[in-house]
């Protein structure tokens, strides 16, 4: 029996019709949709597709020139090694330095008889506490050099207010002669003393001047003569050697050059000779140790001159040197050396370089072995600014 509630026969029909064309044309819009959205997918791939392409063959191209740039560039370099190899075996250029001493003569002896009589040994020996002392004649050498190495006899001296002849000559010649480093250093460091002392008082009786310095170069074995045709491979000898003494004998003379408002030890010409011997021993490579002392000793002398006499002494200075200098890295060595910054160290570099400029060009062989030089100097300038311009040129520009 049919209930009342269910729907009529032609009640249900419709909904199945109606439900049907609802159903049919939700699944015709959801088709549009899905057709227009496959659309732009498959365009999108194709745009993608086409751009990895096209960037991939930019890639590709950018690694080969890349690539091609590089090796450019290494075979231009080896071009230029292969260039300086050949350079180098051309000129085979010796290093500076020369041996300015030969064979030593036999020092002067420091036995001192005359010191047994000075006035200073003579009051110890006098006083009441000699009994303590016990000095005598015998071991009178043996309590001045205590005196000296502890730095008690400037200080006596100075009290006292007299250096005598025979303490100043036997200081002296411990400072240049002796074999014991502390006593030679305390002997240099007494004649320093003395000299710049600022008692006006203090009478010295004897005082060395430059004839007994050069003597005591002389005696080292100081090579005097030594002209432009030294060959720099006599550096190489086994003759000779610079003394132990060298040193205090440097101090000493950049001391002397530093009083000269109280006096004048040297004179304008032992001065200019001084200089000369101050640059060769430059030019030792056994002394490079010393370079800072040799510095200060040159220093002192260029400033010892007066103006008036730097103004003729400076060329005379100049010329002197660029004839004695061998022809080689030494006379280079030679200007390099003069290296101060003051006034009078820059107008002897000056006139020393262009004296040897002047010497060199005059010389046949000399001019050739510059002209060869100048040639390696340019083709070391071309191959450099090749290079140069290689890099800016065939190295990949950076984005």
């Amino acid at each position: 029996m049919m209930d009342m509630d269910d729907p009529l026969d032609f009640e249900f029909e419709d909904q199945l019709i109606s439900s049907s064309l609802v159903t049919k044309k939700r699944k015709k819009v959801i088709g549009l949709d899905d057709l227009l959205s496959d659309y732009y997918k498959e365009k999108s791939k194709v745009v993608e597709k086409e751009y990895k392409q096209v960037k991939n063959q930019k890639n590709y191209n950018s690694d080969e020139d890349v690539n091609t740039k590089e090796e450019s560039l290494t075979k231009v370099i080896n071009q230029c090694e292969h260039q300086m190899t050949e350079i180098s075996g051309e000129e085979e250029m010796a290093t500076w330095g020369i041996r300015v001493f030969g064979n030593q003569k036999v020092p002067p002896p420091l036995d001192f008889p005359e010191l047994q009589s000075c006035a200073l040994l003579q009051s110890f020996m006098k006083n009441e506490l000699n009994s303590l002392l016990e000095l005598t004649s015998e071991n009178g050498n043996t309590f001045l050099e205590g005196l000296l190495a502890n730095g008690w006899l400037y200080k006596l001296v100075s009290t006292c207010g007299h250096v005598q002849k025979s303490i100043a000559t036997w200081t002296f010649n411990l400072m240049l002669y002796s074999s014991k480093e502390e006593l030679r250093t305390s002997a240099c460091d007494f004649w320093c003393s003395v000299l710049s002392s600022k008692n006006e008082t203090l009478l010295i009786e004897w005082s060395p001047s430059y004839f007994e310095l050069k003597g005591a170069l002389e005696i080292y074995g100081f090579q005097f003569k030594l002209s432009s045709n030294i060959e720099s491979s006599h550096a190489n000898s086994n003759c000779g050697g610079p003394p132990q003494n060298i040193r205090t004998w440097i101090k000493f003379a950049a001391a002397c050059c530093c009083v000269r408002n109280k006096q004048s030890i040297f004179s304008a010409s032992e001065a200019e000779e001084l200089i000369e011997v101050i640059i060769f021993l430059f030019l030792d490579r056994q002394l490079h140790g010393l370079v800072m002392l040799l510095y200060e000793c040159m220093q002192s002398v260029i400033s010892y001159f007066t103006d008036n006499e730097w103004k003729t002494s400076c060329n005379k200075i100049a010329k002197s040197l660029a004839c004695r200098v061998s022809r080689d890295l030494n006379c280079l060595r030679a200007v390099e050396c003069i290296s101060g910054v003051n006034t009078r160290s820059k107008q002897l570099r000056s006139a020393v370089s262009y004296q040897i400029l002047l010497v060199c060009f005059d010389n046949k062989r000399i001019g050739s072995w510059l002209i060869k030089c100048w040639k390696i100097m340019k083709k070391l300038m071309r191959c450099g600014v090749f290079i140069f311009e290689t890099v800016l040129t065939k190295l990949p520009a950076q984005t």
